[in-house]
């Protein structure tokens, strides 16, 4: 066997977790290969937010994500910030801007990442291997992996996991990680849709589907007791169901079965704001709704409870009035399922963190075995935490190799 097929270090997926950690590695002096069975470099990073991608959040803590033991993500976080990615752009003169609540986008294109990623991996001399699949892996007894590829068989002292989750499968995403986990004896934390839309069953819709486009402000929790998850954020309707950031946020903790509440009027006490504008008022309260909504909705919320258009504010009585606010503030659907993998952003469950190193992300049961990024069970909210848990996880690991 020739020596260009063997590696310190292999690493399975060249997205932006397995970039990131090819880099630290080869930089460190590791051999390295970075293996990926897509011919087009970085794929989910190129059309992340809007072409934009959404690189980081300032915000970052570990209380950002979703995990059977959250946190385990909190050393990788602590040493790796979005600071650190910052210096790592400013190096590359890389123009960014901030949206809200800390999202960093790049002024110009997602392009601008893949490039900063693909030019560090090549200063650690990174050997690349697109567009080449991965057909078996081997580990003889207290020896090195054995990867059949499709462009021969590849040998390296350690092996990293980076393939991402099962989100996007169109782009080529696949549950072949957990494939590798499960083949090596570790546990799977079940996996399924996340920061995803939610839809409904086509007779409950049927009263909302015209509504598709209509977007609004709203409050939306599930679960219950005091500390149930909660988002204020845009809410969009579709033709099928719910979307917008606040969906996509809920849809993480959302159990089957179980209601999501909706807040679609959180800036106000609607039942004193209505009752106080009710005396000597002439307005209808088609008017009134539609200074606060957008028209349709108004519409289509009176249509539903059977409340004629021309009904005037004046006429509506007090306990009308309470019923209507209650149901605005407070209105609770049961969803039937999600968009699926196809319309989620990302993967929830993955690869049990029980069965990891939190500073290493190694394997604890076959020294030499790691698993980055998305894989995991780590999942962030949406707004640029999922690509800090990439760089961080990715950089925690190149440290060790």
């Amino acid at each position: 066997m020739s020596n260009g097929t063997v590696f310190d270090v292999a690493i399975i997926g060249a997205g932006a977790a397995g970039m990131m950690c090819a880099a630290v590695a080869g930089q460190r002096g590791r051999k390295v290969v970075l293996i990926d069975h897509a011919t087009k470099l970085a794929e989910k990073i190129r059309i992340s937010g809007g072409g934009r991608c959404n690189f980081t959040n300032l915000g970052t803590t570990y209380q950002q994500f979703i995990s059977s033991n959250v946190r385990f993500c909190r050393s990788a976080l602590s040493a790796y910030t979005p600071q650190d990615f910052l210096a790592l752009l400013a190096k590359y003169k890389i123009a960014w801007h901030e949206k809200h609540k800390g999202q960093l986008f790049c002024d110009h294109s997602s392009e601008d990442i893949i490039h900063v990623l693909r030019t560090e991996c090549d200063l650690g001399k990174v050997a690349w291997r697109m567009g080449c699949t991965v057909n078996e892996i081997q580990r003889p007894e207290e020896q090195s992996f054995v990867l059949h590829t499709s462009a021969g068989t590849l040998r390296a002292a350690k092996l990293v996991v980076a393939t991402g989750g099962m989100a996007i499968p169109q782009l080529g995403a696949s549950d072949y990680g957990m494939k590798i986990a499960r083949q090596f004896g570790l546990k799977v934390v079940e996996p399924r849709p996340a920061l995803v839309p939610l839809t409904f069953d086509a007779d409950t819709w049927r009263r909302f589907s015209t509504l598709a486009g209509v977007s609004l402000e709203a409050v939306v929790a599930t679960g219950s007791g005091k500390k149930k998850p909660q988002f204020h954020e845009d809410l969009l309707f579709t033709h099928r169901g719910l979307s917008g950031p606040a969906i996509l946020q809920i849809s993480s903790y959302w159990e089957p079965g179980s209601p999501i509440m909706l807040d679609l009027q959180p800036e106000q006490d609607l039942e004193s704001a209505l009752i106080e504008k009710k005396s000597g008022s002439r307005q209808q309260l088609l008017t009134v709704l539609g200074n606060m909504w957008p028209k349709r909705l108004a519409e289509c919320w009176l249509e539903n409870l059977g409340i004629a258009h021309d009904t005037r504010l004046a006429d509506m009585p007090d306990k009308k009035i309470r019923e209507l606010a209650t149901l605005i503030h407070d209105w609770q659907l049961i969803p039937t399922g999600t968009a699926g993998y196809k319309k989620a952003e990302v993967m929830k469950g993955g690869v049990d963190t029980a069965e990891l190193d939190q500073k290493t992300m190694e394997s604890k049961k076959l020294p030499g075995l790691y698993f980055i990024g998305e894989v995991v069970d780590v999942t962030g909210w949406l707004g640029g935490y999922n690509f800090q848990w990439a760089w961080a996880s990715g950089v925690a690991c190149g440290q060790v190799l």
